[in-house]
């Protein structure tokens, strides 16, 4: 059986793109609705191939790859979006992907992408194939970072929002994580912009519904 990963805040993606794959009686997929949850699923289960999509908030497919990669360096990414995806390109290649499928493939081409990934084949499409040739996508890659860096909470500011959600005053948390004041500062005012809040406490109650702290936490 070959086991899938899929990845998407959007239920009904999810939920459509397991119908169609599972038609192939060889595959099983399960459908993961945070990047946070995704990770902690794979402490506990192994999947041949994963498919993760590429705006999700928070914590987006580029930012999860990385963290993925980090742990199982083995594993089988695609991209699984509706977007363009050539702005990130490079970043994405670094990341580790093994390819890119559009949210609008036939379920033949979806399925065949995921076989050619098990092949170890790279996936990608051929506009994009052709836009390379001519160096068309060719960004600065620092941009691109901070493009990225605005949408994603990285994992010291997601530490410091535990942190918060724990009770924990700025100088408690400073102490704990070794850093000044300061920079606990700074970092809550970049994370209040990145959740759109205004407090501690509001900023507790969006991590919670976003899934970036544990549920316990609020216990």
């Amino acid at each position: 059986m070959i086991k899938i990963l899929l990845v998407d805040d959007h239920p009904s993606v999810g939920e459509g793109t397991k119908n169609m794959i599972e038609q192939d009686p060889e595959m099983k997929v399960t459908v993961i609705l945070s990047a946070m949850e995704a990770l902690e699923l794979v402490k506990s289960e192994s999947f041949d191939v994963m498919l993760f999509d590429l705006n999700m908030p928070v914590i987006s497919g580029l930012e999860l790859t990385k963290r993925m990669m980090s742990v199982q360096p083995e594993s089988r990414v695609l991209i699984y979006t509706g977007y363009e995806i050539s702005p990130n390109f490079n970043l994405l290649i670094d990341s580790g992907v093994s390819g890119f499928v559009s949210k609008t493939v036939t379920r033949e081409q979806l399925l065949n992408a995921i076989r050619c990934v098990l092949r170890d084949e790279a996936i990608i499409p051929v506009s994009l194939l052709r836009q390379l040739r001519r160096r068309d996508i060719r960004l600065n890659e620092s941009k691109e970072e901070k493009m990225l860096e605005e949408v994603s909470i990285n994992e010291r500011e997601q530490e410091i929002l535990q942190e918060v959600s724990n009770g924990n005053s700025n100088k408690d948390i400073a102490s704990k994580m070794l850093m000044s004041q300061r920079t606990v500062e700074y970092n809550l005012t970049r994370i209040f912009e990145k959740l759109g809040v205004r407090s501690r406490a509001e900023a507790v109650v969006e991590a919670r519904r976003l899934k970036l702290i544990n549920f316990n936490d609020f216990m």
